[in-house]
This record gives C-alpha cells, sequence and structure tokens, in this order.
C-alpha cells in the first residue's frame, strides 16, 4: 500500500471507495448474517435431535432389560409357585387339614414373602373350586374360573397357569396383579385342589426400575388394548395421557397409541414428548398369551434445557465467527482497493523492473529508492519492507566490508561478489552492483542486480557427496527397470572386472543362477519395492563365498520409470555353510494376497504354465484344531509351517497364503508325478519337524486355457478328498482331458 514515503503521481492511485464498492460489500455482509442465523438454527434444531436420539436409544436399551427381567420374574414365580405346591407342608395340610398344619404353611410363606416382596398372598382352593383358606382378605371373594376347573381345561399336572392383569384395591389404592394357578394332583392324576399365588405388577416394576434408570425417568405399562395397568404417578405427567390406573390411551391419545398398535417397539415424536415403546411378553402358555407394552417418553422442554448450554455456546460462537466474517469481507475489499492502487502505483512508476531478476536502485547516502518484486522473493523480505532500507543491512556486511565495496565502485565502478541469504532457504545469491549518474541533476545512484544461485551451488555440493559417498568398499550399482546398468562405483567395477559395464545387464555381470531368478526378483520390486537374498558370484564360486545382495526400487514422480540400487556383500556361502543351512533359498517373502499369486501366475511363460502345478495345504485340520484355543496359535503354527516350508522349496517355486490355516505352493514346470513326490517328500520333512499333525495337501495339475481360480478349485477338491481318505492324507485331481 502506498506510504507517506512514496509520494502519490495521481489522487487515481489511492484507496477509492465506489458505490458498486459498497452495494457489494453490504450485500456480501447481509447474505453472511442471513446464512449465520440459517445455519445456527439448523444445527440447534440437530443438536437437540440428536440428543432426542441418544435418549431414546438409551431408553429403548433400559425397556429390553426391564422386559426381560419381568418375564424372567414372572418365570421364576411361576417356578416357585410349583415348589410350593409341590411343598411338604402342603401336602400335610392337605391330608391333614389341621389349624397347626395351616399355621406351618403360613410360616412358610412369610419366609417366601420376605424375600420375594411382589408376592401378595396365596389361596388354597377345593376340587370344586371352592376357597379354603386365604392369606390375604382381599382375594377371599375370588372365584376360579370354571374353564380351569377339573377336566375342562387341557392344562394340569406340572403346568402353571398365569392369568392377565387385573385389578385390585390394596391398602386404599387400585393395583395391578396377576395370579398363578396350579393343579393339585392326587397319584392317580385326580384333582386334590388348586393354590392360586397373587403378583404385584407395580412391586415388580419398583424393584426393577431403580436399577436400570433414574427415578424421574417413567415408566408406564399398557395391555394390547391400550388401558393402563401401571405408571409413575410422581413423575411429570403429559396431558393427554391417562391418569388413572384403567385408563385407555387409545382414547386419550389416538396418534401414539395407532403407532404402537402397527408394531412391537418403536419412537414416536410428539409434540410435547418423545415416546419410546416396546412390547413385552411375560409369559406363552398353551392356551394364552401374556402380552404388555411398556411405554417411557421425555419432554421436549426437558430436551431443550439439557442443551440450553450448547445451544448458548453455538450461539455465541455464530456471533462471534460472524463478526470476523464481517471483518474479512471489509479488509478483503480493503486490500483488493490498495493493491490496486499499488499495482498502478508500480505500473507507471517502475516498469523497468518487470524483469526476471532482482534489481534494488539505493541513492549516494545507502538508503534503497525501489525494488521490484523478484528481489523482495531473493531477499525474502516483503517489497513495502525494502523501501527506505540500509543497502549495508541488506548484504549483511560490517562497516569495514561496506567501506571496501564503496571504494571499488568508486573506482571501477561496479563490484561483483556472492551473498548468502539468511533465511529458511538458505539461498545463495550473486550480486552485482553497478555505479550509476543522472545526466539530468548529476546525481548519483546504485543499481543492483540478485541472481539465484542456489541451485547451481546444490548442484555441485551433490555432486561432491556423491562422489563421497560412492567410493565405499561396498560394490554399489544403479540400474534402470530392465537390469541395464546406469552407473556403479569403482568397488562394483572391480568386483566385477569390467572397465566400461554401462550398457550392461546386471544379469550378464552374475551368475546364471542369479539371470534365471531376475523374474521373480523384479516381481517382488514391484510388488515390495526391495528385496534381499544370497547369490554365488561368477568370480568366487571357486572360494566358496557368496554375496548378500541388496535391490531397492525408487520410482520417479511419475511412477512410468524405475531405478534400481543393487549392494553387494561378500558373506560365507550357504551350500558351505552348517551355520547358513537355515537360510532361505532365493526368496525372502510369502505373498500375503492371493491376488499378487494370480499377477504372478499370470506373468510366466506358457511354456512353464503347462507343466505346472498347484499345491493346497490345509494346517487347521480338524484333530489340531480340537487342542487350539484361538486363532492367533493357529497363526503361529502356521508361521512354523511357512517356515519350515521355505527351507525345502525349490527356488522355482512360489508359495502364498490363501486363507488362515491354508497355503498355496504353485510348481512351474512340475508334472503331477514330480508334484505328487515332492508333496511325499515335504510331509516327511514336515513330521521329523514335528509341524505336520494331521497336515492335508490337495494337488491339481495345470490344464491348457486354465486360470488360477479354475486351478485352486480343483486342489480344493482334491484337499476334501485327501480329508476324507485318512491315510496318506494326499490326494490329486485329476484335470487333463483324456486325449492329453
Amino acid at each position: 500500500m502506498p506510504t507517506r514515503k512514496t509520494p502519490l503521481l495521481i489522487n487515481a492511485q489511492a484507496i477509492q471507495w465506489s458505490q458498486q464498492r459498497i452495494i457489494t460489500a453490504s450485500t456480501q455482509i447481509c447474505i453472511l448474517l442471513l446464512s449465520a442465523i440459517i445455519f445456527t438454527s439448523i444445527i440447534i434444531n440437530l443438536g437437540e435431535q440428536r440428543l432426542q436420539e441418544d435418549w431414546a436409544k438409551q431408553r429403548y436399551s433400559e425397556l429390553q432389560s426391564v422386559g426381560s427381567l419381568i418375564a424372567d420374574k414372572v418365570s421364576y414365580q411361576q417356578f416357585r409357585t410349583q415348589m410350593f405346591a409341590r411343598s411338604e407342608l402342603l401336602n400335610n395340610y392337605l391330608s391333614v387339614p389341621s389349624s397347626a398344619n395351616q399355621q406351618k404353611v403360613g410360616d412358610y410363606w412369610d419366609i417366601i414373602v420376605e424375600n420375594i416382596p411382589e408376592l401378595l398372598g396365596f389361596a388354597l382352593y377345593d376340587p370344586q373350586g371352592q376357597l379354603i383358606f386365604s392369606t390375604n382378605e382381599q382375594f377371599i371373594h375370588d372365584s376360579l374360573p370354571t374353564e380351569l376347573l377339573g377336566h375342562t381345561t387341557t392344562m394340569g399336572g406340572n403346568e402353571i397357569y398365569t392369568s392377565p392383569l387385573k385389578f385390585s384395591p390394596i391398602e386404599g389404592q387400585l393395583e395391578p396383579y396377576l395370579y398363578q394357578l396350579a393343579w393339585l394332583e392326587n397319584p392317580d392324576q385326580s384333582i386334590r385342589g388348586y393354590l392360586v399365588t397373587y403378583n404385584s405388577m407395580t412391586r415388580m416394576l419398583q424393584n426393577i426400575k431403580p436399577a436400570y434408570s433414574s427415578k424421574e425417568t417413567p415408566l408406564i405399562m399398557l395391555d394390547t388394548q391400550g388401558l393402563l395397568y401401571s405408571g409413575e404417578t410422581d413423575s411429570p405427567t403429559i396431558e393427554r395421557l391417562p391418569e388413572t390406573m384403567g385408563g385407555s390411551l387409545k382414547q386419550s391419545y389416538p396418534a401414539l397409541w395407532r403407532k404402537m398398535a402397527m408394531s412391537n417397539f418403536g419412537q414416536f415424536n410428539g409434540n410435547e414428548a418423545t415416546f419410546v415403546y416396546l412390547k413385552v411378553e411375560l409369559t406363552s402358555q398353551y392356551e394364552t398369551r401374556r402380552d404388555y407394552y411398556l411405554l417411557s417418553y421425555v419432554k421436549n422442554d426437558d430436551i431443550a434445557a439439557k442443551f440450553v448450554h450448547w445451544r448458548n455456546i453455538l450461539m455465541a460462537g455464530a456471533f462471534v465467527l460472524t463478526a470476523l466474517a464481517c471483518l474479512l469481507i471489509y479488509f478483503i475489499h480493503v486490500y483488493r482497493l490498495a493493491f490496486n492502487s499499488r499495482a498502478l502505483c508500480i505500473d507507471l512508476s517502475n516498469r523497468l523492473f518487470n524483469i526476471d531478476s532482482g534489481y534494488l536502485i539505493v541513492n549516494d547516502t545507502g538508503r534503497v529508492l525501489n525494488a521490484n518484486s523478484k528481489a523482495a522473493a531473493l531477499l525474502s523480505l516483503p517489497i513495502d519492507e525494502l523501501t527506505d532500507r540500509s543497502f549495508q543491512r541488506i548484504l549483511h556486511m560490517n562497516d569495514e566490508q561496506f567501506s571496501a565495496l564503496t571504494e571499488q565502485l568508486t573506482i571501477d565502478k561496479k563490484w561483483c561478489g556472492e551473498l548468502d541469504n539468511y533465511s529458511a532457504e538458505r539461498t545463495r545469491l550473486a550480486v552485482s552492483i553497478r555505479l550509476e549518474c543522472n545526466m539530468k541533476n548529476n546525481e548519483r545512484y546504485i543499481l543492483a542486480t540478485f541472481d539465484d544461485m542456489s541451485a547451481l551451488k546444490r548442484a555441485q555440493e551433490l555432486t561432491r557427496l556423491n562422489q563421497l559417498l560412492s567410493d565405499t568398499p561396498i560394490p554399489t550399482v544403479l540400474i534402470n527397470a530392465s537390469g541395464m546398468t546406469i552407473i556403479a562405483n569403482t568397488a562394483f567395477d572391480t568386483f566385477s572386472q569390467v572397465k566400461d559395464n554401462r550398457q550392461l545387464s546386471i544379469t550378464e555381470l552374475l551368475n546364471e543362477e542369479f539371470k534365471q531368478q531376475w523374474p521373480q526378483i523384479s516381481q517382488q520390486l514391484t510388488l515390495k519395492g526391495e528385496w534381499h537374498g544370497q547369490i554365488l558370484s561368477l568370480n568366487n564360486r571357486v572360494s566358496g563365498n557368496c554375496l548378500q545382495a541388496h535391490l531397492k526400487s525408487h520410482l520417479d514422480s511419475t511412477t512410468d520409470s524405475q531405478y534400481i540400487v543393487c549392494t553387494f556383500e561378500q558373506v560365507p556361502s550357504r551350500g558351505y555353510s552348517i551355520v547358513n543351512s537355515s537360510l532361505v533359498q532365493h526368496r525372502s517373502t510369502v505373498f500375503n494376497d492371493h491376488l499378487d499369486l494370480e499377477r504372478y501366475f499370470n506373468n510366466m511363460d506358457q511354456a512353464k504354465k503347462d507343466f505346472a502345478s498347484l499345491m493346497l495345504i490345509d494346517i487347521a485340520a480338524e484333530g489340531m484344531l480340537s487342542h487350539m484355543s484361538d486363532t492367533d496359535q493357529l497363526e503361529n503354527r502356521q508361521k512354523e509351517v511357512e517356515v519350515q516350508l521355505l527351507r525345502v522349496l525349490p527356488h522355482r517355486y512360489q508359495m502364498s497364503r490363501w486363507q488362515l490355516g491354508k497355503l498355496i505352493i504353485l510348481m512351474p514346470e512340475t508334472d503331477s508325478d514330480q508334484a505328487h513326490y515332492f508333496a511325499i517328500d515335504t510331509l516327511a520333512q514336515l513330521k521329523e519337524q514335528g509341524v505336520a499333525e494331521e497336515l492335508c495337501i490337495g494337488i491339481a495339475a495345470y490344464a491348457d486355457g486354465q486360470n488360477l481360480e479354475q486351478l485352486l478349485t480343483n486342489a480344493e477338491t482334491a484337499l476334501t478328498r485327501a480329508k476324507q481318505t485318512g491315510e496318506q492324507n494326499i490326494c490329486q485331481a485329476f484335470t487333463r482331458p483324456m486325449s492329453s
């Protein structure tokens, strides 16, 4: 932006707020305010809905637990009723109906009630359905349904009949209850009497509910007709819910009842509250079912009250962000106006500086008059800060050095040198200074030119470091993707005994074994990026030494061309050393994915495919799985088998993992007979190592036109047959046509 130290050539260079600019800025701010209000409202509504959903999910889980516990308690009460009906005290009373025996039965019942507070009492009836005695006077007037008496019902024996929920006034309050009836039979299966136990549903819910929710959370129980049987009277209620026992939800809240009647569970969002309901089955009997609804709700005002803290935070954040955005819009317009003004000023007065080199104009007192953008970029300083800056400070010179520069300019009219820019980039600049004179007023000024020479310095330094790095006793060579050498150090030249190894293949410089293995090495470099292994060199074969090779591939930015760095170290040969006898021959990895094996199979020569075979090994046989506790042990067992197989596997074979407990071995140039003999030898060696317990092998030979999937399907068929034979655990699938 132009400052007071930079005089304006015309008034148009200053910042000018036009009417169009003011309307544009005002429109943007109004749209921003409207968008902020809309998005803030949407986020608040979504937050409240998310809170409602979280509450509904939590409450639904609690209702499931409550329903399961109610059903368990009803089942347990049936069991207690059956045990009480079979108790010796009750049988003694029925045999000898005396007051003493009745008192013993009552005392025994009191002990049961202390452990099960839901029990309200019991009643004993004779075979005709007449009451003998009852522990609760509230139920002495109840008579048994005629369909449960005698032989008019299909139930009896050890079965327990559970009644639907009913109401009875207990201690001045209408309380829902259900009764359970047990048939008391003689040894000849004639009816001896009836035992009826009464259970309070309200007490049952009160004992269950505190363990799963707070006391403020309502829990309501209704039947399949919408009648209210239990509810929290001390909790806040909704006006449209029935407030008295036996009230109908179908009449008071039809919309909610229609939603509940159409499904066994769900969520209903009303104007006042959000409801969650679940249909539970207390008991399922031969003659009838007992289904009821558990209903809970939370008021929308309570959800909003819980979200008010976050709503205030969102509104405050939206206000702050809106204010900052308004300021940003204002400063963007100011910046654009200032930028246009500055661009006009530079275009009018500094056309000379629109070139690729950095230029500074310095007066005779050593103060910078003007600079172009390239100079500001090379000096890592804003272009506005260069104006009126000390030229000595820019050059990072002390007084003695700057005096020497001034003297040379006075004598030679020019000075050349290099400058280190102490910025984050650490650029190196070439500085050229000339002393010029204004012909009109005879004033002198300095014209300084800056050119970036950092790339040249870095290239020179990198060349020197590469020379130092390559001067090592380890043979190192750089090759391309096809194996042609590009550059090598002196140690590799001495090792290969070739004066000029450029345009020579790496396979020609090493032995024939490495040449045969090169396609597999190239494929592993493509998949993994590196390869480790041991090879015999052509020059060290007689001495019994071999080379430890390490190949690592590098891709350029387009991933089109590939370069490979190869290093070779001499180590004792694996053929003459007992210590290294366990090293893996010509391979360092197993394919983890059968897709890698499929690519390997598709890239094979057709001549190798024609006589290829595939062996599928099953490690997780049934006999072995019987003493394995988990998959970790199976994975460890599979690794042991892989290590043993890698020791005996020929270099042209490739192993891959198929599934957990299954391995695939692809055997190029191996017919079915050779594959079978190899499987027998492999199984024998694995048995010697103790890792072949109930191991099964399926073998399939390649047929013309088959792909890897078809070959693998045949091997799986052979593996299934191998498991069924139980002899050598090896089976081969006949896959070749009869004419072949």
